[in-house]
């Protein structure tokens, strides 16, 4: 057991599964919460866990990374911040209009919208200081 499992396990508690893995659903959880960093950490578990080989590798790839750059983003770096949206855009892109519950174009549209916001700002002014963080849901009826 990692030493951020029981983090992680208060994290995902008491978190309905509606047939997902609690993992998958406590990242979006979350995200929502501007809990980036540990967005990143539960569903790394997921990614770990699932390998390379799975065919969600580069999906749950991308949407750590998503995270990760709202991280550097909180901690006011904005050329690492759109590194990793670019690394996850190329991710998330790579897979279909939903998936996992997930609507990847709108996802991927977000991602561009925050790229855009910060090198308009010539990565001197961070929009998340001005603007509400994005939420995004992996089912319609949850938003």
């Amino acid at each position: 057991m990692s030493k951020k499992s029981p983090r992680i396990a208060e994290l995902l508690a008491g978190l309905p599964s509606g047939g997902r893995d609690p993992h998958y659903l406590g990242f979006f959880v979350c995200f929502n919460r501007q809990l980036f960093f540990e967005a990143h950490d539960v569903l790394e578990q997921l990614w770990l866990a699932d390998g390379k080989d799975s065919s969600d590798y580069r999906f749950y790839k991308g949407l750590i990374q998503l995270a990760g750059a709202f991280v550097h983003l909180q901690k006011g770096r904005l050329r690492p911040a759109v590194a990793l949206l670019r690394l996850s855009e190329f991710n998330i892109s790579r897979y279909p209009v939903i998936h996992h519950g997930l609507e990847t174009e709108k996802t991927v549209r977000l991602i561009r919208e925050w790229m855009a916001k910060i090198e308009a700002g010539d990565f001197t002014v961070n929009p998340l200081l001005s603007q509400s963080p994005p939420l995004i849901y992996p089912d319609a009826e949850t938003a």
